[in-house]
């Protein structure tokens, strides 16, 4: 399955990365050459929205946790979109909910 990655930066000072398919071992290299890019471009709000994700492992995962660390170094910050619970599970399982915000819109996320 494509990944599908698309920027959307209308929601100054938020940049919102939709992300689409599968986050997998095979995948997870362009979002995080995405997310690198993101953040050279100076962008250190940012937005991943997870809704069209119909699968994410470790990988994908570790990703997005390099992926705050960066934004964090930067004084910015990572925050998620995804409301399946077959995602939401994975960072229950991990415990990552208790290092991202994990919002069920984007509108939720950009009004914080």
């Amino acid at each position: 399955m494509e990944l599908g990655l698309e920027v959307d930066d209308s929601r100054r000072p938020y940049t919102v990365l939709a992300v689409k398919g599968e986050v997998d071992v095979y995948t997870a290299p362009r979002l995080r050459e995405k997310l690198v890019e993101l953040v050279s471009q100076g962008k250190h709000q940012i937005v991943v929205d997870l809704e069209g994700v119909d699968f994410l492992d470790s990988t994908g995962l570790g990703v997005l946790v390099g992926g705050l660390k960066r934004l964090r170094s930067h004084d910015g910050d990572l925050t998620l979109v995804c409301t399946h619970q077959r995602i939401l599970k994975v960072f229950e399982i991990t415990g990552l909910t208790k290092v991202f915000s994990i919002f069920g819109s984007v509108d939720q996320a950009v009004a914080e």
